[in-house]
């Protein structure tokens, strides 16, 4: 089992690349399956969730190549529709696979998926979307068999901007007959960057970024070369390191207007944040103060997954800090472990309080998830001490090397 092991109080100080997006790539890797042809990608990050997901398109016939951070996706000889069920319960995003695997075959068979355990994240949504477009769906002993000989285009009223339902929304109806409109859909970044690669094979995808996302059928797709966009969490949560341990970085490779919302609640702690076409450099005050609230809502509001980091971060704010998650009901478990490290949270349902304190100290923690992950690194990095953080696969689903990343601004930190 691997841990990551951190002596604290090192200040990140240098550049760091931000790779690409998680959140983009396993969405863009499932579309990879519908035009039955070459798929070449660039910017792939290394991540432990990459490696299922090219499991799965492996099972299904298709040939994927990787060179550095391109990876080559022959979808030609696709042949299979059941999903294998130990990589489906390896990683919650899996379920993506749903509405392409439907969309080239007309029918899949695939498990319940898996993943980080931070609250219900149900997939009703993606079925009734389906459903609605006319796949007929049994569930048994825990698969899921959907069958459509011809998905309908159709309006669709998602009941929450999911983002996952959103883009197996726009997945399945790729081929449908008709228009299909999602109202209500997510307004994630990735959600722009899945139909830009959509579109840039031959598909007819409109609106993505807005509330109302418009797909019209088409009959076929041809081969496609796309880079994925840079992964906003990634980019947040090494401003949150930077400000933690009072340093000074300057990130490339990242789009500013993606994480305004990060970027407000950093300055409103004291951090002094300039931007520019793909760079943002922050430098740290001496004393970091306390953000009075950060409520979590779906994009463009703060992202759930930065809530962690900057729970992190918060712990040694000058002041008391008030938290608030709306999107998933159990995703304070990192509270926990960094109260080990002498953090004062107190935590009462879908709201924690943080009253920071004036150091951490090093200790034995583990992370729960992935995010969670991040946030001890953040507050290893910034403690007193030696820091041992068990459980460092979490963390790897997300962060593609992030021990080196650190390293090379001066971090202390090495994965073992």
């Amino acid at each position: 089992m691997s841990r990551f092991i951190i002596e604290g109080g090192k200040k990140l100080e240098g550049e760091m690349r931000v790779s690409g997006a998680k959140n983009s790539v396993l969405p863009i890797l499932a579309a990879t399956v519908l035009n039955g042809s070459l798929n070449v990608i660039h910017d792939i990050p290394n991540l432990s969730d990459v490696k299922v997901m090219t499991g799965i398109l492996e099972s299904v016939g298709c040939h994927v190549k990787r060179e550095g951070n391109t990876m080559i996706v022959d979808s030609s000889e696709l042949d299979n529709h059941e999903i294998p069920e130990h990589l489906v319960r390896e990683m919650r995003s899996s379920i993506i696979i749903l509405g392409a695997i439907l969309s080239r075959c007309g029918k899949i068979k695939i498990s319940y998926p898996g993943g980080c355990e931070i609250g219900p994240r149900p997939i009703d949504l993606h079925l009734k979307s389906l459903r609605e477009m006319g796949t007929k769906i049994e569930e048994k002993h825990g698969y899921l068999i959907c069958e459509a000989k011809q998905l309908k285009g159709c309006e669709i009223q998602l009941d929450f901007p999911s983002v996952g339902a959103t883009e197996n929304s726009i997945l399945a109806a790729v081929f449908a007959e008709g228009t299909t409109i999602i109202r209500n859909a997510a307004r994630e970044p990735e959600i722009l960057d899945l139909e830009n690669f959509l579109n840039a094979m031959g598909g007819k995808v409109s609106g993505a970024g807005s509330a109302t996302v418009y797909i019209e059928g088409v009959k076929k797709l041809h081969s496609v070369e796309h880079r994925i966009i840079p992964d906003r969490i990634v980019a947040g949560t090494y401003l949150a390191a930077a400000a933690a341990t009072k340093g000074k970085v300057t990130l490339s490779n990242v789009i500013p207007e993606h994480i305004q919302s990060v970027i407000y609640k950093l300055r409103e702690a004291g951090c002094n944040i300039t931007c520019s076409n793909q760079s943002v450099q922050l430098v740290s005050p001496t004393k970091l103060k306390a953000i009075d609230s950060i409520r979590t809502l779906p994009y463009p509001g703060f992202p759930t997954d930065m809530q962690s980091q900057m729970m992190a971060l918060m712990t040694m704010g000058d002041g008391i800090s008030v938290f608030a998650e709306n999107i998933f009901e159990n995703r304070y478990k990192h509270a926990e472990e960094l109260i080990r490290m002498g953090a004062n949270i107190k935590v009462d349902g879908r709201v924690a309080i943080i009253r920071g304190v004036p150091k951490l100290t090093g200790a034995t923690v583990s992370a729960k998830d992935l995010r969670g992950g991040a946030a001890l690194i953040i507050a290893g990095l910034a403690a007193e001490g030696t820091t041992i953080i068990e459980n460092a696969k979490h963390v790897d689903r997300g962060y593609d090397d992030i021990h080196e990343v650190l390293q090379q601004v001066g971090a202390q930190i090495t994965k073992v």
